[in-house]
């Protein structure tokens, strides 16, 4: 029997509370019983400002933002309030099939492999819109996302010479094997720079995981959340994502740390070596026309 059963009986048929009690053996203490508050209103409301701020993050990472924001609350908790106010972010599954891996080289530390790539998108006028992105596979730091109409090779040795002057020479970068990432001008500035590159294998982008991931997020965060009326305001947003994302946005595989903090505990770049391990061989250039060190003058020449 419940309450409402008791408040039944004493509706229908005009019985006391003591009466309607006896009758269906309810303890008549249930019948005054006052439900309080379970203390969780002022974490629901935390909750839901940074749901409604950030709405593709998981429960997960919204419990490190609250963290970040001072809440010392159980992740249970979180998933709780989190599932019962409707907040869960649907992502659609996919079919994985179980396929054995190649080896690669793990980065062990700072500058010792960039990750590229591009994405692509459009503004609102429907112009094509394209971005570069570089990553450091080991802190997860988005090093530059370069925003154009249209990007060419010269583009791309040009966002790398300023990040090269700024950061240093990375040990090597790793990209596929795009138009602009084989041309002889990318490789001859790589050669010039004694930067090894690290292709992987035609139709194999899990070999570059960390910068799929990324592009996975950008795109999710950024791209497919705002509209770009100009050349210009895409480049604001998504300098203002940047810097977000590498000063303020938890990262799972870092511990829920942001990768400035992880890159500011890390240790320093060339203290320790390169795990090599089996990796794909990259393009064969043995069939180009003009030899890699004539090419390697000629662009030097350009820099003079």
């Amino acid at each position: 029997m419940s309450r409402g059963d008791v408040g039944f009986a004493r509706e229908r048929y005009g019985l006391s509370e003591r009466r309607a009690c006896g009758l269906l053996v309810v303890n008549r203490s249930s019948q005054r019983y006052q439900r309080r508050g379970d203390g969780d209103e002022a974490l629901r409301a935390a909750l839901a400002a940074v749901a409604g701020e950030y709405p593709r993050f998981g429960y997960r990472r919204v419990q490190a933002m609250l963290r970040g924001r001072g809440w010392v609350v159980n992740h249970k908790r979180v998933w709780r309030l989190y599932q019962a106010a409707g907040l869960s972010v649907r992502r659609r599954k996919r079919r994985h099939v179980a396929r054995p891996g190649l080896g690669r080289a793990m980065a062990s530390g700072l500058n010792q492999e960039w990750a590229m790539d591009f994405t692509h998108d459009a503004l609102e006028s429907g112009a094509r819109l394209r971005t570069l992105n570089v990553l450091d596979s080991y802190s997860r730091e988005c090093l530059a996302i370069e925003v154009g109409q249209t990007l060419a090779s010269y583009d791309v040795t040009r966002v790398l010479a300023g990040l090269v002057a700024e950061r240093g020479r990375p040990a090597r970068l790793r990209a596929d094997n795009g138009p602009e990432f084989t041309s002889r001008r990318f490789l001859a500035w790589c050669e010039q720079q004694r930067i090894a590159v690290q292709f992987i294998a035609p139709g194999k982008p899990q070999q570059n995981g960390q910068i799929e991931s990324f592009n996975g997020r950008f795109r999710d965060e950024c791209l497919n959340a705002n509209v770009f009326r100009t050349l210009a305001d895409a480049r604001c947003a998504v300098a203002e994502w940047r810097r977000f994302y590498i000063q303020q946005r938890p990262h799972s595989s870092l511990g829920y740390r942001t990768p400035q903090a992880f890159a500011a505990a890390a240790p320093p770049s060339g203290s320790a070596p390169l795990r090599l391990q089996e990796t794909p061989p990259g393009p064969d250039l043995s069939a180009r026309t003009k030899p890699i060190e004539t090419e390697v003058q000629s662009y030097a020449s350009l820099d003079q």
